[in-house]
């Protein structure tokens, strides 16, 4: 028997309401434990807030799970793979493992998933057709879900973020996985947005709560899993395309920190204050106002792909309909359009702000119009650019 839209909804009230629950037993049992997250130079977390929240997401995602997925052996596997990853995680959110001990989990977890059968296969490629990987599927998959997971967990650095962009990726993935009669991947999609928004409730700024390595590598190997059953392996000529869209913001994020790691020489395990929430945070944007223009850029991207989805603007056989696909790109040269704004925009607030405060240090006595003279100067000869 297979799920139907209405078993997605049951799944989602469940993992919500058990998280949500489930979340202060963790706060109190990560304070016992001493797995406490300090406030520190590169956090953007104001007092002592207990980690180990994931166990709470793992919960809710478990009951609903049990009771909603198929009987199969795949979602046994991706079931399993997660109690790996939340155990490893919960180590490291009290213990802080090595790196590469970490990673040896990562693997692992995406190992199981890929021996129960949670494989890519073949993709379909706009104007470029199927691909098949008769041999290197299951590598593929592996390199893909631990990406997926340091994405995620990379991400999580402000209250409220990897939880709610979770939430809103997997409930557009979730309608788009039913469209393609993907309906156990919907269910999971339903369950990991029920989780993540029951987690929310406490993670909402200001947190009560952090998810901690534990939650974020759980939502990062279930969203992988998601992606691959709910999506890529479906025949689909954009179905490669959509999951890449939905996490652009998250894959932007971790893109733009490991290029400049890179470039001056750092670990790329090794942490910094260089993700967006980091520099809208130097800007002055408080935690909720980082986290709103975060999930509105996520919902546009959520938007973007469910027009993919649902405009029918080709008959999927190299066919286009010109108004329909005029519709499609208008809508993807506007989130284009925004997303380059933003980018842009944080970066020019990052300097204008840094430069302020760098002249001012020089010249105490400037007044305010004095140094917004300054800085509009040096924005317009790109002297800011020298700013460090």
């Amino acid at each position: 028997m297979h799920p139907t839209e209405l078993d997605a909804l049951y799944a989602f009230l469940a993992a919500a309401v058990v998280t949500a629950l489930l979340t202060p037993l963790t706060m109190r049992l990560a304070r016992a434990l001493g797995a406490v997250d300090q406030p520190r130079q590169r956090g953007l977390a104001e007092r002592p807030t207990p980690l180990l929240g994931g166990l709470a997401i793992f919960a809710g995602a478990l009951v609903a799970g049990l009771l909603w997925l198929p009987d199969e052996r795949a979602w046994h596997g991706v079931l399993i793979a997660a109690a790996v990853i939340v155990l490893v995680g919960a180590l490291d959110d009290r213990l802080e493992l090595p790196p590469l001990a970490k990673l040896a989990g990562q693997v692992l977890a995406a190992l199981i998933v890929v021996h129960y059968g949670v494989e890519v296969e073949r993709i379909r490629l706009p104007f470029v057709g199927l691909l098949s990987f008769p041999n290197a599927g299951g590598a593929i998959t592996v390199v893909g879900l631990v990406a997926i997971m340091n994405v995620v967990n990379f991400s999580d650095g402000v209250d409220g973020l990897a939880a709610g962009v979770c939430a809103i990726i997997a409930a557009a993935l979730a309608v788009i996985a039913f469209s393609l009669q993907r309906d156990a991947p919907g269910v999971l999609a339903a369950l990991i947005a029920g989780a993540s928004l029951g987690f929310l409730v406490h993670n909402f700024p200001p947190a009560r709560s952090f998810m901690g390595d534990c939650g974020a590598n759980l939502l990062g190997l279930l969203m992988g899993c998601l992606a691959v059953e709910g999506a890529v392996k479906t025949e689909v000529v954009l179905s490669f395309v959509i999951p890449l869209i939905l996490l652009a913001v998250p894959f932007l994020d971790t893109t733009f920190v490991v290029l400049k790691r890179l470039k001056y020489r750092r670990p790329i395990y090794a942490s910094d204050s260089e993700h967006f929430h980091h520099r809208m945070a130097r800007i002055g944007f408080s935690r909720r106002r980082t986290i709103a223009y975060l999930y509105a850029w996520t919902i546009m991207l959520a938007g973007l792909a469910l027009a993919l989805r649902f405009v029918p603007y080709s008959d999927h056989k190299g066919h286009y309909y010109l108004g329909w696909s005029l519709l499609v790109a208008g809508i993807g040269l506007l989130v284009l359009a925004a997303s380059v704004y933003l980018v842009y925009v944080l970066e020019i607030l990052k300097f204008r702000r840094l430069d302020a405060i760098r002249l001012r240090r020089l010249r105490p006595e400037a007044t305010p119009v004095e140094i917004e003279q300054d800085v509009t100067s040096d924005l317009e000869t790109g002297e800011f650019q020298t700013v460090s």
